[in-house]
């Protein structure tokens, strides 16, 4: 074998065994449906869910949106989900305006209304824009939740909610949160397009 295929067959194990992991993960479970369960409530209630990040966060915040938006498992109607990473007139406004630090920040305070989630990802859990967006929606009263790594990071203390991808490596990190965004998006649609909607209970913050 070459370098290469060792290289690649050892990111291929470790990507297993991470995935593996988080397989057998009873509190990232949890975590997950007490997050699909705080988005069932917010539609219901008539709120809407946005979502930021910076690089392959930015992507899987994308992504997100479009996987409600859109649709995931099934024919339904569209859920009210917003990237605040798409828009490239509003970020290059406010990051020439007032700096890159609040390219989030004026979108939550602009866009976000209470009874609306904020989902904040960072795989460091200390990206300052992430940070600054969180503190606005908790000011507002938006619901955060944090999709993050393990380990102690910053953004957990301004979470509602916060997923910990069971790895301290990004690229595994961003793995587990779009896998974890597919299980909550599927637990979501069922929820509220089943033709009995499941009770959601929201446990105490």
């Amino acid at each position: 074998m070459t370098d290469a295929d060792d290289f690649v067959s050892a990111h291929f194990r470790r990507s297993c065994e991470t995935l593996a992991q988080a397989a057998d993960d009873l509190r990232l479970h949890e975590s997950m449906q007490t997050i699909a369960n705080v988005i069932t409530l917010a539609f219901r209630n008539g709120g809407k869910l946005l979502i930021a990040g910076n690089g392959g966060s930015a992507a899987d915040a994308q992504h997100m949106a479009g996987e409600f938006l859109s649709r995931l498992n099934f024919d339904r109607h569209p859920l009210p989900a917003i990237a605040l990473t798409t828009d490239t007139s509003v970020l290059t406004a406010i990051g020439n305006d007032y700096g890159f630090d609040q390219a989030f920040e004026r979108q939550v305070r602009g866009l976000g209304r209470q009874g609306d989630v904020f989902i904040a990802i960072s795989t460091s859990g200390r990206s300052p824009n992430v940070l600054r967006a969180l503190k606005a929606a908790n000011e507002i009263g938006l619901t955060t939740i944090g999709f993050t790594g393990n380990g102690q990071r910053e953004m957990s203390a301004y979470c509602d909610y916060c997923l910990a991808a069971p790895s301290g490596e990004t690229p595994l990190i961003q793995q587990i949160h779009i896998v974890a965004a597919h299980a909550i998006c599927g637990l979501v649609e069922k929820d509220l397009f089943a033709s009995a909607p499941a009770k959601v209970e929201i446990p105490a913050r």
